[in-house]
């Protein structure tokens, strides 16, 4: 019993350099894992700032005109949309979704009872535009939208 634990023991000794070698390489290309937190926490404040000051660019209330160029819809409609750091919203009636991105590329849905669209376009700072496409009352249709802000 004594005889193990002193080969144990010499075994152990002489391969202590080799050991500590190893974990000091272990230490040295082990990733900062307090430095990647830091990374990390700078990157997402960094992204949510971003949305908060591209998002500010289009807030506001948009009056937009619908007009149908193909199908039996009515032309003219005017509705009011909401945008607020980047997402679009209704600012009236029915169900609005939408996202407009840095650039003011812009893609929405509108539900209204059974009548449904979607759209796409682009806002710049005072005006938007783009084209959509819907089942509105049960006709498909489809047209262009012009915005403003309001």
């Amino acid at each position: 019993m004594i005889l193990v634990r002193k080969v144990s023991n010499f075994i152990a000794l002489r391969h202590l350099p080799l050991m500590l070698a190893a974990v000091a390489v272990a230490l040295l290309l082990a990733p900062d894992v307090a430095g990647a937190r830091s990374r990390a926490a700078r990157y997402h404040t960094a992204r949510s700032h971003a949305a908060r000051s591209y998002g500010g660019n289009y807030d506001g209330v948009w009056n937009v005109v619908f007009v149908t160029t193909a199908g039996a819809c009515g032309s003219g409609l005017s509705v009011p949309f909401s945008v607020s750091g980047g997402r679009v919203s209704s600012a009236g009636g029915g169900r609005v979704s939408g996202r407009v991105n840095p650039a003011g590329a812009v893609a929405v849905d509108v539900q209204v009872g059974a009548s449904r669209a979607s759209g796409g376009g682009r806002l710049s700072y005072r005006s938007g535009g783009g084209s959509w496409r819907g089942v509105i009352q049960g006709q498909p249709c489809s047209g262009t939208w012009q915005a403003s802000r309001g």
